[in-house]
């Protein structure tokens, strides 16, 4: 559950140290007054697109860190460590937005990506917006929330995916049978460019080893006089440098026995007397091999000018003829596979089927969801003074399917408007819509591992008996996780666990916004400004007082 939020220059706000508890939780004040701001911040934590709109003016960045105790989510603590993330029991989560509307995230003190953020905040908080029930009337949000409440998101990408490499399997097909000519002699070529390097038989390394040769033969006159050269100097001439190191060491070696202090001397010439019968020998090895032969550069340079004819009419490397040739046989299979029309209708049978079967188990857990979904939602909408109407989750098939599923979702209503269920977008009123979508998101939420809720304003558009069950739900809800919820109604917020007033005030030209938290009496005073608007009575104290009580 999240523990605290800290909020730092973010849009009206200058500092904010929140500690959350438990339970149900209300967030009220003024019209204007920001309470929507704490739910921004906490979403910019979770990794929601951030730009310099966000910082507060005159700032040079704006930061938010939200904690959370994640010792009950084993999911979150796996994630943590395949990621190289670990922490103990809290989880810390922190982004900062500069003035000019670059971000930065860390989670746990460690630099992360934006998408590590959303990826491990999908875990913590489920955010429901004031305008979901706008949302609600798409098909693919519908689709989204049914997949959702049944856990059929995998599965559903598992079927995008199916449909996905279907179509491109079909497609390959198609392009077969309709290019089979041009595919033809695209083959011809290739198989007779094939056998010419074939014929040619170059090998991976076999320029690097031709040029070493060809230079080594092309001066080997060079290389033997030099090498004789080098033999007269340090060994076979009357004053070599081998006969006089001789005489040298002879004699120091002598003296030595006079001044111990010419021992490292010689046994230092000694060293070099070694490593010069080594160089001597190694080159009298490579003078008795040497040799002139015209016949094998004649024979190394037709090769070589065979590989570069080659090269030149295909415009590459020389050294790249392999390759060359390694990605025409590659092509060549394929289109070998692309002419195999029998093969290619068998695989996009076999992707057919995979798709059908995937989407079969889809289709069968959306229709066990649809009949649970739909008699939950209309049990919460009688409790939200809508007893005449009847949620239904309709499921009409789509012909061949598509990439997310045999079917579409479509949310209907039945008894508001006649008996029979039509879409929802038809039926409800703005008043019963968001009613409607209170009802599935309090289910879905109930549905949900997620162990923090956050409910934005959603009871837009009701009031008096209706706001007080909404309250109640949100309530038992709170009994099971964590839930905050911003609202502008006293019944709603009369039903919460513990309450914090959102102000907003100017100061040296400077608007800030501020948040209370209230204790007994400041939740009677503060709900009391919520019944009674600009002045507040003894009377509507005392309602305050009533609401509370009642609902303590």
């Amino acid at each position: 559950m999240l523990r605290q939020l800290t909020i730092k220059d973010f849009v009206i706000v200058d500092r904010l140290e929140l500690a959350f508890a438990a339970g149900f939780g209300a967030l009220t004040g003024e019209t204007g007054a920001g309470k929507s701001i704490l739910i921004d911040a906490l979403a910019l934590a979770l990794g929601e697109r951030a730009d310099a709109g966000v910082v507060r003016a005159g700032c040079d960045k704006a930061e938010v860190a939200a904690t959370f105790d994640v010792a009950g989510l084993p999911e979150v603590r796996s994630w943590l460590a395949g990621n190289d993330l670990d922490g103990d029991d809290e989880l810390l989560l922190r982004r900062v937005v500069d003035a000019g509307g670059r971000s930065r995230a860390y989670i746990n003190g460690t630099p992360a990506t934006v998408q590590q953020l959303r990826e491990v905040g999908e875990w913590l908080v489920d955010i429901h917006g004031q305008h979901a029930h706008q949302s609600l009337l798409r098909g693919d949000a519908q689709r989204a929330l049914l997949d959702a409440h049944a856990g059929l998101g995998g599965l559903a990408r598992e079927v995008g995916a199916a449909w996905k490499h279907w179509r491109e399997v079909e497609q390959l097909l198609c392009s077969a049978s309709e290019g089979a000519e041009a595919l033809q002699r695209e083959r011809e070529q290739l198989q007779w460019q094939i056998g010419e390097l074939d014929a040619l038989a170059f090998g991976d390394d076999e320029w690097a080893t031709l040029d070493v040769e060809h230079r080594r033969l092309g001066h080997a006159a060079s290389l033997i006089e030099g090498a004789q050269y080098a033999l007269a100097v340090l060994s076979d001439d009357d004053a070599a440098c081998e006969r006089q190191i001789d005489g040298v060491a002879t004699r120091l070696s002598g003296l030595a026995e006079y001044d111990p202090a010419l021992s490292e001397v010689a046994d230092l010439i000694g060293s070099v007397q070694a490593e010069l019968a080594e160089a001597v020998s190694t080159l009298r090895r490579y003078a008795d091999r040497a040799d002139l032969d015209p016949t094998r550069l004649a024979e190394v340079e037709r090769r070589m000018d065979a590989v570069l004819s080659h090269a030149r009419k295909y415009r590459v490397q020389p050294a790249e003829l392999p390759g060359l040739l390694v990605g025409w046989r590659q092509r060549l299979g394929e289109l070998d596979e692309s002419a195999d029309l029998a093969a290619l209708e068998a695989r996009v049978a076999a992707a057919q089927g995979d798709y059908r079967k995937l989407a079969g188990k889809l289709s069968t857990g959306r229709q066990k969801a649809a009949t649970e979904m739909g008699a939950s939602v209309s049990e919460v909408m009688r409790q939200l003074a809508l007893s005449s109407g009847r949620f239904e989750v309709a499921l009409p098939p789509v012909e061949g399917g598509a990439v997310y599923g045999l079917e579409q979702v479509e949310f209907r209503i039945g008894g508001l408007a006649g008996n029979e269920a039509k879409p929802l977008a038809k039926v409800a009123s703005g008043g019963e819509l968001s009613r409607i979508s209170l009802a599935i998101q309090v289910l879905t939420s109930r549905s949900a591992a997620v162990p923090t809720l956050i409910f934005d304003e959603v009871d837009v558009g009701i009031g008096g008996g209706v706001a007080e069950i909404v309250g109640r739900l949100l309530r038992e809800l709170g009994g099971e996780r964590q839930v905050l919820c911003v609202t502008h109604l006293p019944q709603v917020a009369a039903q919460a666990d513990w309450q914090w007033q959102v102000s907003k005030a100017t100061q040296g030209g400077v608007t800030l916004s501020a948040i209370q938290p209230l204790d007994a009496d400041g939740r009677v005073q503060e709900i009391a400004r919520m019944l009674g608007g600009v002045e507040i009575t003894d009377i509507t104290r005392q309602h305050a007082r009533e609401l509370l009580g009642t609902n303590a």
